[in-house]
């Protein structure tokens, strides 16, 4: 395969951070997801952990072989998300009682969301930011919270929500990205693809948005 053309490895399998890059007029050549232990360690605070595990995926994915296959010049992009209340990070909620103590305790309070990409350019070196995100949620009635705990639209979500679907109507406050609480700081993608030399507005001259 030609080193020549520029080639972008998203190291995720959300659909949520491949619909964030369509919007933004990127499309990945390769989806690595990279599957790494995502135990916080003992004290890490909330945004070291989603720095780590941003930094972690990355490498694992440079390592793959379908990814070195696509030639030297290739760019890979990594993410991820923590939900913390306070010092406190919240998991990615697996069952219903996950989500159901996770919204429990987001109930009328704020909290923050860290969102990390990081990128390993073409020449091995590796960049990364952070997006620090406050989202104030409303006094969840008991409704509120069955109704949305029987979407199941928590299923392996940080902090037991997805903004981007019924959770929003929930959210009275929100400071930051609205795109980091969904799982891609989006300003913080662009900037790192651009310093890293990544023909980021060729993509955008070549694929212009439809109904614009």
């Amino acid at each position: 395969m030609s080193d020549d053309k520029a080639r972008l490895v998203l190291a995720s399998g959300s659909p949520r951070r491949l619909t964030l890059l369509d919007r933004i007029g990127l499309a990945p050549d390769l989806l690595n997801p990279a599957d790494i232990d995502e135990t916080p360690l003992k004290r890490e605070s909330p945004r070291k952990l989603s720095v780590r595990l941003a930094e972690a995926k990355a490498r694992k994915a440079k390592d793959a072989p379908q990814v070195k296959a696509l030639g030297r010049n290739t760019y890979i992009l990594a993410a991820d998300t923590v939900v913390a209340l306070g010092r406190r990070i919240l998991p990615k909620a697996e069952t219903y009682q996950d989500a159901k103590d996770c919204l429990t305790l987001l109930s009328g309070r704020s909290h923050w969301v860290y969102s990390t990409v990081s990128l390993i350019a073409p020449d091995g070196r590796q960049t990364t930011r952070t997006s620090e995100t406050k989202v104030r949620f409303k006094r969840l009635s008991r409704e509120d919270l069955d109704s949305y705990l029987k979407s199941e639209e928590w299923k392996g979500k940080a902090g037991g929500y997805a903004i981007q679907g019924r959770a929003e109507a929930f959210v009275r406050y929100l400071s930051g990205s609205h795109a980091a609480v969904v799982g891609l700081p989006l300003n913080e993608t662009v900037s790192l693809l651009q310093g890293a030399r990544y023909p980021v507005y060729e993509h955008w001259m070549a694929n212009p948005p439809e109904g614009f």
